[in-house]
């Protein structure tokens, strides 16, 4: 799920995690094994969103999928695994402009 500005700056508020920014060397391999994602890393690996299913809800919301873990104590490597939901959910607040 590719996230809008005010999107990332409200799951890295909810979730702690730093966005990788499009510019980001490793975001066109990313890209390649993983598809079209707002990626963000914490402290235990490479996370995206997918869309939650929310019956009713009004506010769109996303389910944090871990994409990869730390291989190494100084958090340098990554290793891929299948994607893992995490059951923590993200909510986006409206925002009026």
């Amino acid at each position: 799920m590719k996230l809008t500005s005010e999107q990332v700056k409200q799951t890295v508020r909810q979730l702690g995690a730093q966005v990788l920014p499009d510019e980001h060397p490793a975001m066109p391999q990313l890209n390649s094994m993983f598809g079209e994602h707002t990626f963000f890393v914490d402290e235990s690996g490479l996370k995206v969103l997918e869309p939650a299913q929310s019956a009713g809800a009004e506010r769109q919301s996303g389910e944090v999928v871990s994409l990869a873990d730390w291989g190494d104590s100084d958090l340098t490597r990554l290793m891929a695994h299948e994607p893992e939901p995490t059951g923590v959910i993200v909510v986006f607040e409206h925002v009026k402009h």
